[in-house]
C-alpha cells in the first residue's frame, strides 16, 4: 500500500512540476524537462500497477513503453488521434522526435536509483531489527 502511495504522489509532483514549467518556461526547456517528466509519470505508473517488481525492471518497462508511444508516432496515429482528443495529445504526443528518445531514461533513472535506495535502506533496517 505505502508502494502504491508513493507512486500516485510522485506521479503527482512530477505533473505539477510539468505544468509549472510549461506555465513559466517555453522552448527546449519545456520540451526536454515535459519528455523527462512524462517518462517519471510512466515510471510511477509502472511501480502502482506492479509494486513488487524491482526498480530495474520497472524501469526497463517505463522506457520500453515511451520509446514505444515515441516510435509509433512515425506511422502517424498518434497525430490522427491528437487532432481529435486532448487526452490522446497528451498521451500519445503527436511528431517523432529523436531527441526524446533520450530524454526518457534521463527522467526514469533518477526515480529507479532513488526506488532501488529505498529498498536498500528498508532492507537494511529490516535486517538490524532482526539483530543480524
Amino acid at each position: 500500500m505505502l508502494v502504491r502511495s508513493i507512486a500516485v504522489l510522485t506521479a503527482v509532483l512530477a505533473l505539477i512540476v510539468a505544468l509549472s514549467i510549461r506555465f513559466f518556461a517555453d522552448g527546449a526547456i519545456e520540451q526536454f524537462s515535459g519528455t523527462a517528466l512524462y517518462a517519471s509519470m510512466v515510471y510511477a505508473a509502472v511501480v502502482f500497477l506492479w509494486p513488487r517488481l524491482s526498480p530495474w525492471m520497472s524501469g526497463a518497462i517505463a522506457v520500453g513503453f515511451c520509446w514505444v508511444v515515441e516510435f509509433s508516432q512515425l506511422t502517424g496515429v498518434p497525430a490522427y488521434l491528437s487532432e481529435r482528443s486532448l487526452l490522446a495529445r497528451l498521451a500519445l504526443g503527436v511528431q517523432f522526435d529523436l531527441v526524446d528518445v533520450f530524454w526518457y531514461p534521463a527522467g526514469v533513472a533518477p526515480l529507479v536509483v532513488v526506488h532501488a535506495l529505498l529498498i536498500s535502506m528498508n532492507s537494511r533496517r529490516r535486517e538490524a531489527s532482526r539483530g543480524y
